[in-house]
């Protein structure tokens, strides 16, 4: 096996890896979380300390959606699907920024019913030291998601980060509510209609981020520069151009398509070793599969 091969195979692999250990994690966690703040809950008698306890088991959730998703991507390409599986990771994201919707709106009804009722709840130091607790544990998973999010580049992990900041922030808004709830009987729900839009927000990133990679992208300009560079290198004659370049990213394979412009006296076997010897440096260099489309310098063609 190349050694470009088997670099990609065990990126694929830890990309998925990352998912199913990030998912694990969130669900144990989850799960005592819920239960200690459920209790809490019936012990105080407090409504927003058990509408938190449910936002935490939604969250659970989502966790489960990462878990099954690492599964799905992970496989190999087949006949069927020759480009991987990878591209799962973007429905699961989605999913997710789904499932943090519809919290974001029940949140935001919650925060508008408590307003119009005037809901007050006195609170005792048991939902205090639950709620801090529930900030710090819900906090340090959606760091720990966020940085494996960056080192694998994994979609579903990055939103399900967000999912753990939410649950974060939404504690907060019970331990703001417990600690001024003798002064300002309102500050629950609107700190709530806050957090809700807040919410939104997150999802509408993560569903932004998601379609941008399903319709595909143009490659950006820092990595065309780098592979003319690198083409250059072998190939620094004027009558080489690079241009027209489409990246299509299935998360687990990424393919890129170009034109290179040629002297129209070469014979189709040196244009065609041209094109192979920049295919070879893409995959090597830039872990990706190049096709190369020849033609003839100074080719009149269709704008792109």
């Amino acid at each position: 096996m190349s050694k470009t091969h088997s670099h990609s195979h065990s990126h694929g692999h830890a990309h998925s890896h990352a998912g199913y250990w990030e998912g694990i994690v969130s669900i144990v966690i989850n799960f005592a979380l819920f239960v200690l703040k459920f209790w809490a809950g019936l012990a105080t008698g407090s409504l927003a300390l058990m509408a938190d306890a449910w936002h935490t088991m939604s969250d659970s959730l989502s966790s489960v959606v990462v878990v099954i998703v690492a599964k799905f991507s992970s496989r190999k390409a087949d006949k069927e699907h020759p480009f991987g599986h990878g591209r799962w990771e973007q429905i699961g994201a989605l999913f997710i920024a789904f499932i943090l919707g519809i919290i974001a709106f029940e949140f935001l009804k919650d925060a508008i019913a408590e307003f119009q009722n005037q809901t007050a709840v006195n609170f005792g130091t048991l939902a205090i030291s639950v709620t801090v607790i529930s900030i710090a544990a819900k906090e340090l998973l959606a760091q720990y998601a966020f940085y494996l999010g960056r080192k694998t580049q994994n979609m579903s992990i990055k939103a399900d980060g967000w999912h753990h900041r939410s649950d974060a922030l939404s504690s907060v808004v019970v331990l703001a509510g417990i600690l001024c709830a003798g002064k300002f009987w309102w500050i629950d729900s609107v700190l709530a209609g806050i957090i809700a839009l807040m919410l939104f927000y997150a999802t509408y990133e993560i569903i932004h981020e998601t379609v941008a990679k399903l319709l595909g992208e143009i490659p950006n300009k820092e990595l065309i520069k780098k592979i003319t560079a690198e083409v250059k290198k072998v190939y620094p004659s004027k009558d080489l151009q690079l241009h027209h370049f489409h990246l299509h990213d299935y998360v687990s394979q990424k393919e890129l398509t170009m034109h290179i412009c040629v002297n129209k006296n070469l014979t189709i076997l040196e244009g065609h070793e041209i094109a192979t010897v920049i295919e070879q440096i893409v995959k090597n260099q830039f872990d990706m599969t190049a096709t190369v489309h020849i033609e003839p310098l100074n080719t009149k063609h269709a704008p792109e």
